[in-house]
């Protein structure tokens, strides 16, 4: 590889600038809670043992406020078991020691900076949902504000404060800070466990979930950090109550040109007052549809969901927001709409892979499939004879807590064999349990300990380097290594429980509305199923919602229904209200069946990721069938594994999760318009005929979550889905040129002077984004390198006249390495064939489902479907 790496730094450094492979795609064309109807019971808890607290755990100091106090009273409210209490504990503040990952790995290994301080500064806190998207902890409060025990921002350096912080500010530049998750009373152990005998709770540590206290914005957690310096901080910042020099471009104080792109969160040297930690309810807690607040910034804690799912966050935005938009990195992954995310950013595959955030609605209900092979860690009360690690652990000091691997076709966690399909394109198959695990790590958990060294290294080029390509994590090394890991794995059944609670249970729209009026009149009449159909008919035409469930039987009910007609009976016949024994909607209203995605039409994209491919990070978490399924014929790109698949997904409470499909581009775009202008991340993404971003846009509907402006939204969006011929076709280009540095440069007190070239590749800006994320740079460093070194071994694999065009290309790069950009726009068709995961760049073209309905149909089916 040393040809290519030393003649061209560009090359060798990052070929990412090949991500140039085309300057547009020629397939562009022109309140009170008010339970719900179906409101779950809490299931019958097993029998339990008593808890047993560790008597070596360290016990948190006691604070003024009590931070537990509101997660306690929501668990009243829904009813929760104490599992499920417990689990929802967990999943709002455990951030599995991934404090260090968004502190320090992130930014040091990965290259990705976040700005916290302009995500969460407190003196903007009522513009973070406008601007981020995120949910303001209704516990916190602004300094200085009436009643808040903070009187100035130097107390909370900028920050919100919130419960538990007379305790832990206490703490910044110094050790001894108790975690509070060491006081977390754990719920009664379930003897059934193999884990339990005896009644002996071997459960690891509550100390390693990591609880810290809220920064302000719910799922967004603070730690003391002991490394502090408070003279260093006031020498950068100017005083405690603010970051601002901290984020500040370095270009201010060393006048260097290209410091602009450069500020002090990149200088490891300087230590922040805090470690910045996220659970996964970061992404997941919402506003409660039947609930929602009336001003959100100003939210109550009754307004509050874990499991909806944040449509509005814009997570890789907060993710980088450091970074200058100049920056590869940014114009590569901080695009994904308001609530989706690109949970492969960092485990990056290659593929252009943002996804919406689960909303986890009736769980108990959803569909699981039986007869899988899978290979997994089960528990066991001892390994026997067996002495190889690989296939069965116990941990040490913890007698019968043992675990043993092997494959099999079955899975009871859910009380009958089978699994859930978790993610958009069925992955996650290998158990629900697995499944919440592996989120953790999606989050930054056990980075250092456990995968981070498995990822891909973008700017490593050298086949034989480390970091080139891929490899498989390890659950058994991960047990092994990570005691964040065991916390949150010997809680596992806690969060299971909250996922099957009343907390995930549908909202209907006539529920909703209903509780806007009831808070509005407490004597309103109750405004029912039957009112909400009567309404739908005054304004989609009479019958509108009977002629809706015809139709929909007819046409959509054969993906979208949980119960087929070979166990339920014709669709036609079939009562989609009806409920199960559990008080659930008896239709999950999904089938969760992959669907070859060249069938359902939509960008390909997501579907082609390979992470849980045989030989890749997330290996273990898919399973043998997943992998055994036929590649799609009617996709180009490689879709071996199991990949070019996406699940059919549930419609409950479809009113509520507009837009559409799994990028939710299929609806009005969204848009904050906050109060700081700097912070509005809004993209225009409607197309000219000429693949250019049109002069004029549709208007962008602002974020609103209150029960009439999700339902705006949904018939917005509805007529979006229902008449594709009408859609502006979408994409998303960068916005600004990628620079990227060709080498060092030397100052000489006035000016830079570069040693190659121009110093700079320039990359410009009007380039899809998915041609940068989905480019294969690699292999095509590799064969640039074969064309010069080894031209028979290409010339077998791509063909004489390609391994000329290789061949000039490669000179041509060595020629004017400053140059290659450029280079290769002209060779856009040979990185498609060749080199490219993924050449689908409209992001709402297919489901074309519905199409050819009549306008009364059509109109009739949305009337239906709101129902639901």
């Amino acid at each position: 590889m040393k040809l290519l790496v030393t003649a061209g730094v560009a090359v060798g450094a990052l070929l990412a600038m090949v991500f140039v492979s085309a300057d547009r795609d020629p397939d562009i064309s022109p309140s009170p809670l008010v339970a719900t109807a179906s409101a779950q019971l809490p299931p019958p808890s097993p029998p339990q043992l008593p808890a047993v607290v560790a008597p070596d755990k360290p016990v948190p100091e006691s604070t003024s406020v009590d931070q537990d106090a509101p997660y306690f009273e929501a668990c009243a409210r829904e009813g929760l078991s104490e599992s499920a209490c417990v689990g929802r504990l967990i999943w709002f503040k455990a951030t599995a020691g991934n404090e260090r990952f968004h502190t320090y790995t992130f930014q040091q290994r990965v290259g990705v900076l976040p700005d916290w301080f302009r995500v969460l500064r407190s003196d903007q806190r009522d513009d973070r949902f406008r601007a981020w998207g995120l949910i303001n902890d209704p516990s916190c409060c602004a300094p200085g504000e009436a009643n808040c025990p903070a009187k100035s921002r130097d107390e909370t350096y900028g920050f919100d404060w919130c419960p538990g912080d007379d305790v832990l500010l206490k703490y910044v530049g110094k050790p001894g800070y108790v975690d509070p998750a060491c006081g977390l009373k754990d719920a009664a152990l379930d003897v059934a466990d193999p884990h339990a005998k005896d009644g002996r709770d071997m459960r690891h540590s509550a100390c390693d979930l990591r609880f810290g206290t809220s920064t302000g914005a719910l799922g967004f957690r603070k730690f003391p950090n002991p490394r502090f310096d408070p003279e260093q901080w006031k020498k950068v910042n100017g005083g405690p109550g603010t970051w601002g020099g901290f984020g500040k471009r370095m270009v201010e104080q060393t006048k260097v040109p290209s410091d602009e792109r450069a500020t002090k969160l990149a200088d490891a040297s300087v230590e922040p007052p805090f470690l910045i930690g996220t659970s996964c309810g970061s992404c997941h807690i919402a506003f409660d549809p039947l609930n929602p607040p009336a001003d959100p910034a100003h939210p109550q804690w009754a307004n509050i969901k874990g499991l909806v799912g944040n449509q509005y966050i814009r997570k890789s935005e907060i993710l980088g927001s450091g970074m200058p938009h100049s920056s590869l990195e940014w114009q590569m992954f901080a695009h994904a709409r308001p609530g989706v995310t690109d949970t492969s950013a960092i485990p990056h595959d290659g593929v252009n892979n943002p996804g919406t955030i689960n909303a986890l609605i009736n769980v108990a209900q959803r569909p699981i499939f039986a007869g899988e092979e899978i290979a997994k860690w089960r528990k066991s009360a001892s390994c026997g004879a067996e002495k190889d690690e690989t296939k069965c652990w116990c941990e040490p000091g913890r007698e019968g807590k043992c675990w043993e691997k092997s494959v099999r076709g079955d899975d009871t966690t859910l009380g009958k064999p089978g699994v859930h399909h978790i993610l958009k394109g069925g992955e996650d198959s290998i158990g629900a349990l697995e499944a919440i695990q592996r989120v953790y790590f999606n989050i930054g958990s056990c980075s250092e300990q456990c995968w981070l060294n498995h990822l891909t290294d973008l700017r490593q080029v050298d086949p034989q380097g480390r970091g080139f390509g891929q490899t498989p994590f390890n659950i058994g090394q991960c047990r092994r290594d990570c005691p964040n890991f065991r916390a949150i794995e010997d809680r596992l059944p806690d969060l299971l429980a909250f996922f099957l609670s009343a907390e995930s249970n549908a909202t209907d729209l006539h529920v909703a509305r209903n509780a806007v009026r009831k808070a509005a009149d407490a004597a309103a009449p109750e405004y029912t199923r039957d009112a909400l159909i009567a309404d739908l008919e005054t304004e989609h035409g009479a019958s509108a919602v009977a002629r809706g469930k015809a139709v929909f039987a007819a046409n959509c009910a054969r993906c979208h229904s949980s119960i087929p007609e070979s166990s339920g009976g014709p669709f036609a016949n079939r009562d989609f209200y009806a409920l199960a024994d559990n008080g659930l909607r008896a239709d999950w209203l999904g089938n969760d069946v992959a669907t070859p995605a060249a069938e359902v039409g939509t960008n390909r994209c997501r579907a082609l990721h390979s992470n849980h491919l045989a030989g890749h990070v997330w290996q273990e978490y898919g399973s043998e069938t997943l992998r055994a399924r036929a590649p799609d014929i009617n996709i180009k790109e490689p879709n071996d594994g199991g990949r070019g698949y996406y699940r059919n997904v549930s419609l409950l409470n479809l009113w509520t999760h507009a837009p559409f499909m799994h990028n939710n581009a299929i609806g009005p775009e969204l848009c904050g318009k906050p109060a700081n202008a700097a912070n509005d991340f809004f993209r225009p993404r409607e197309l000219d005929a000429e693949g250019k971003i049109a002069a004029t846009q549709s208007e962008c509907f602002q974020t609103d979550p209150s029960v009439e402006g999700r339902y705006r939204l949904y018939l917005a969006s509805m007529h979006e889905l229902l008449y594709p011929a009408a859609r502006k076709p979408k994409a998303t280009l960068t916005d600004q040129d990628v620079v990227l540095d060709l080498g060092p440069r030397h100052w000489d007190g006035t000016s830079e002077k570069p040693l190659v070239g121009s110093g700079q590749v320039r990359v410009p800006a009007g380039i899809p984004a998915n041609s940068m994320t989905s480019l294969r740079h690699k292999d095509l460093v590799v064969d640039l390198f074969l064309a010069k070194r080894d031209p028979a071994k290409l010339e077998t694999r791509l063909g004489k006249d390609t391994t000329t065009q290789m061949q000039k290309l490669a000179d041509d790069i060595l020629a004017s390495p400053a140059e290659f950009a450029g280079l290769l726009r002209g060779q856009r068709e040979l990185l498609r064939q060749h080199y490219n995961n993924c050449t689908d760049v409209i992001e709402n073209g297919g489901h074309r489902f519905g199409e050819d309905l009549s306008d009364a149909d059509k109109k009739a089916l949305i009337a239906f479907l709101a129902t639901l």
